[in-house]
C-alpha cells in the first residue's frame, strides 16, 4: 500500500491555495510510493459521516494554479476541537473530537502525514494535533500577512494589488467630484494591506490597527488636502483600526462554531467621527471579500508552488511539526510552535512606516 498524504485548507480562502495544492500533488507524484488525498472543508471532511476525503491526481490539479479559491473548499467553523453538536432540546455545544479524528486518520483513511494550509488559527490547531501525535506540516496562508517566522505569506501580494487598484479608481472619481473617499480594507490585527495599498496608490491617510488614530489629526490632514472646498482626499483604513482610547468596530457572530468577532463598518464610523471636524462631501467603499477572490498574481503563484514542494519534501524526510516559511531568498522550515508564538504586526518603527511618514502620509498620530 502506498503512503498517503492528506491536504486540508482551513480558515478564510486566499489567492494561491490551488497553486499550493497543485504543487503538493505534482511533487508527491514523482514518488512511486506516495499518493495525495484532500479533506473537504478543512479537517471537517475527516469528521463527517461518511468522510469527505477525495483522491488527488495530476489530472485533478491540472491548470488550477491560476484559479482563485480552493478546490478542496474551506471553512472557519467546526474543526476537531470545536465541533458544533445540536442536542434534542435544540441547544448547541462545541465538542472536542480531536482524538476521534486522529483515529480516523489511521483507520479507515490510512493517512501517514497531513499538510495543513492555513493562517494563525489553522496553525494553532495543527500544533495541538501534532502534540497529540499527528504527523503534520503547516503551510502559511493569509492575505493579512500576520504570521511570524516567514517574510511573507502567499495571498498577501494579490490582496494588496486588488486594494491598490481600488485606490487608483477612487482617485479618479474623488478628483472629479472634489470628494473625500474612505476605502475600508481587510486587516483584523495587522495593517499590512492597508499601509501597503495606501503607499502604492498614493493615499493621503492610512489608518491601521497598530496605530490608534486621533480624529483631529486625520481631519487636519483632510482639511489641508481640500482647502477652500477644492481638491480631493483618499483615506485607506484597515477593518481593525480604532481611535485613541476606543475599540475595534466589531460584532459577535451568531454562527455556531465561529469564534472570531466579525469586523466591518469602521469606514462609516470614521466618516461619522469626521463630520464634527470637517465639512466635506464624502463616500465610503468597503472592499470586503473582493480582496480574497480572483486569480493570484504571479508572485503568489510562485511562492505557493515553492511552499507546496517544500512541504512534501519535509514529509518525505519525516520532518513533522514544522511550518514552511520564506526567509529571503530561501524557502525553509520552522517549528509550528515558533510560528504562532506571536503576531506579525506592522512595527511603528519599520521602514514601511518611516516611508509613509517621509512622504507626508498621515497615520492618525
Amino acid at each position: 500500500m502506498k503512503k498517503r498524504l492528506l491536504v486540508a485548507t482551513g480558515g478564510g480562502d486566499c489567492p494561491g491555495l490551488n497553486a499550493v495544492i497543485r504543487a503538493i500533488v505534482k511533487r508527491a507524484d514523482q514518488e512511486t510510493d506516495w499518493e495525495v488525498v484532500g479533506s473537504i472543508e478543512a479537517f471537517n471532511g475527516i469528521l463527517t459521516d461518511p468522510p469527505q476525503v477525495v483522491r488527488l491526481t495530476n489530472r485533478d490539479v491540472s491548470g488550477i494554479q491560476n484559479r482563485g479559491g480552493t478546490i478542496l473548499k474551506t471553512t472557519s467553523k467546526g474543526g476537531p476541537f470545536a465541533w458544533p453538536t445540536q442536542h434534542p432540546d435544540g441547544s448547541w455545544t462545541l465538542e472536542d473530537r480531536s482524538t476521534e479524528m486522529l483515529e480516523r486518520l489511521v483507520d479507515p483513511l490510512h493517512v501517514d502525514g497531513v499538510i495543513s494550509i492555513g493562517g494563525e488559527g489553522s496553525m494553532d490547531i495543527a500544533q495541538k494535533l501534532y502534540e497529540q501525535g499527528m504527523n503534520v506540516i503547516g503551510i502559511p496562508k493569509t492575505i493579512d500577512n500576520d504570521l511570524t517566522s516567514t517574510d511573507v505569506t502567499f495571498g498577501f501580494h494579490t490582496a494588496v494589488e486588488i486594494a491598490t487598484d481600488a485606490v487608483d479608481k477612487l482617485i479618479t472619481t474623488a478628483a472629479s467630484h472634489n470628494r473625500l473617499m474612505i476605502l475600508e480594507v481587510m486587516g483584523r490585527h495587522a495593517g499590512w494591506i492597508g499601509l501597503s495599498s495606501a503607499l502604492a496608490g498614493g493615499a493621503d491617510v492610512a489608518l491601521i490597527p497598530e496605530i490608534p488614530y486621533d480624529i483631529e489629526k486625520v481631519a487636519e490632514k483632510i482639511k489641508h488636502r481640500m482647502a477652500n472646498g477644492r481638491g480631493y482626499a483618499i483615506v485607506v483604513i484597515a477593518e481593525g483600526a480604532m481611535p485613541v482610547g476606543g475599540d475595534q468596530t466589531a460584532r459577535k457572530s451568531d454562527q455556531i462554531g465561529y469564534g472570531n468577532a466579525i469586523l466591518g463598518g469602521v469606514g462609516h464610523r470614521l466618516l461619522s467621527e469626521l463630520k464634527d471636524h470637517v465639512d466635506v462631501e464624502a463616500r465610503v467603499v468597503i472592499l470586503g471579500h473582493l480582496q480574497r477572490g480572483g486569480s493570484p498574481v504571479a508572485y503568489d503563484r510562485i511562492l505557493a508552488t515553492q511552499f507546496g514542494v517544500k512541504a512534501v519534501e519535509l514529509a518525505l524526510a519525516g520532518d513533522y511539526g514544522k511550518m514552511v516559511a520564506y526567509r529571503t531568498p530561501h524557502v525553509v522550515s520552522v517549528p509550528i510552535k515558533d510560528a504562532i508564538n506571536q503576531y506579525n504586526y506592522v512595527s511603528v518603527d519599520s521602514d514601511l512606516v518611516k516611508t509613509a511618514r517621509g512622504i507626508g502620509m498621515c497615520l492618525g498620530d
